[in-house]
């Protein structure tokens, strides 16, 4: 052999492994079809975020069964509208079967960015039909839960997006998050991929089935992720404003100077307790934080930090927990669990509730210990003193009275606006478990 004709098929070689090199690349991280345990493959945190990686942006947590839907919505189009913490350039979503008694069937799916804040119109050009496994229905077994396939949409940070499922016949109780503080859709017949919105005549304050929205992301590094009670649900925000503490968190990641580049996921459920499981059905205080700790928290897509906002509701709520050793080794319980995913966690304290129909001295006792030992360090890797920052200084068992919402336990939008500031975004960057 000649050294030209060597020459040649060394650059042929060469030619061939760049082409295979870069149909794996785009294969991974563009929009091909991946494996629903993608998102949670181990990956090397020292790797840096321009090769790309699956983020959350969004979720919610399936609290409970919606009432009065025991055939769910058959013959109806249910357009959620979320919003974003993170951008990327392309999208995923999660569906949850989890109270549902019979499969659920989902004939068509898509995804879309809002025209406009809360409006079900879509923006031109951005409609997208999802898949499952390839296929466009998937019947979701009771009790389970399904990811979409990746789809190439150009997905801004801090917007609202459109979900939109079609269940042609039906399917048992809907699973829904009640307290969306935000307005989605619905319409009668298949209407999923209808872009003027026309049709979405009814209004909803819920969520249904969905649960969370992934992108492909070469900017953010991971995603932190909050569980808590009606306090991290934002309950008494103001509706459709994303004024939930933890959307002021997600402005924070997004635009201070060296914040750590997060989306945030937003796992609160009303009237959830720490300790005790709530009922299916309504009242829908969801199941126990420590019950759903892995479905819920250590299991989202790249979660890197976890916040804890709980126990207020342990307290108010029916039995009543009176011994604060009980509230902290369920606390300490959350954090060995997520040690064990090599997460650090974050826990807030208390907050004050003096005012509130359910305060008692002997309970605002109880809290002021838990509190104390909170602070200590005893319990988590960091704190955030929600109960400094929330409380009157002079009168400290009441909320300021700027930062309550009006039934002296929840914030108003400025009290959610102050819980983000509290917490110290060094401390979500820590990627190791402290030992306590």
């Amino acid at each position: 052999m000649n050294k030209s004709v060597g020459y040649a098929l060394l650059a042929g070689l060469a030619a061939v492994v760049v082409l295979v090199s870069t149909a794996i690349f785009v294969g991974f991280g563009g929009g091909g079809s991946w494996g629903n345990n993608s998102a949670h493959q181990p990956r090397n945190p020292a790797a840096p975020a321009v090769s790309g990686q699956w983020v959350g942006t969004w979720s919610a947590a399936a609290a409970a069964a919606e009432p009065g839907t025991l055939d769910g919505y058959a013959g109806m189009s249910i357009r959620n509208v979320v919003h974003t913490s993170v951008g990327g350039s392309s999208a995923r979503i999660q569906l949850s079967n989890l109270y549902g008694t019979r499969p659920l069937p989902v004939s068509h799916a898509s995804l879309a960015l809002a025209a406009a804040p809360s409006d079900p119109t879509a923006a031109p050009g951005t409609m997208r039909r999802l898949a499952f496994g390839g296929r466009a229905a998937v019947t979701i077994p009771a009790g389970g839960a399904v990811t979409s396939d990746p789809v190439r949409l150009s997905v801004p940070q801090d917007t609202d997006m459109l979900v939109t499922t079609y269940s042609p016949s039906p399917s048992g109780p809907a699973t829904y998050h009640p307290y969306a503080r935000q307005t989605s859709y619905l319409a009668r017949g298949d209407r999923t991929e209808d872009t003027t919105g026309a049709a979405y005549t009814e209004q909803s304050p819920y969520w249904r089935y969905l649960t969370g929205v992934d992108v492909w992301s070469t900017e953010a590094h991971g995603a932190v992720v909050v569980i808590g009670d009606s306090i991290t649900d934002g309950i008494t925000s103001t509706a459709g404003a994303n004024h939930r503490w933890t959307d002021f968190l997600a402005t924070r990641l997004r635009s201070e100077p060296g914040a750590p580049r997060y989306g945030v996921l937003n796992q609160g459920i009303s009237g959830n307790r720490l300790l005790v499981n709530g009922s299916r059905f309504s009242p829908n205080n969801g199941p126990s934080a420590l019950s759903r700790l892995d479905r819920d928290a250590l299991s989202r897509t790249g979660v890197k930090a976890v916040v804890v906002e709980i126990g207020i509701n342990d307290l108010l709520k029916t039995p009543r927990q009176y011994d604060p050793e009980k509230i902290l080794a369920g606390m300490r319980q959350i954090v060995r669990d997520a040690h064990a995913r090599g997460l650090r966690v974050t826990g807030g304290t208390l907050t004050p509730f003096s005012g509130h129909r359910g305060y008692t001295a002997k309970l605002d006792e109880v809290r002021r210990e838990v509190n104390a030992t909170i602070r200590s360090g005893a319990v988590f890797d960091e704190v955030v003193d929600f109960d400094k920052a929330l409380r009157d200084p002079w009168s400290p068992e009441r909320l300021r009275p700027s930062y309550d919402s009006g039934d002296h336990l929840h914030p108003s939008d400025e009290g959610y606006r102050a819980m983000a500031d509290a917490i110290n975004l060094d401390h979500l960057r820590r990627a190791a478990p402290a030992s306590l």
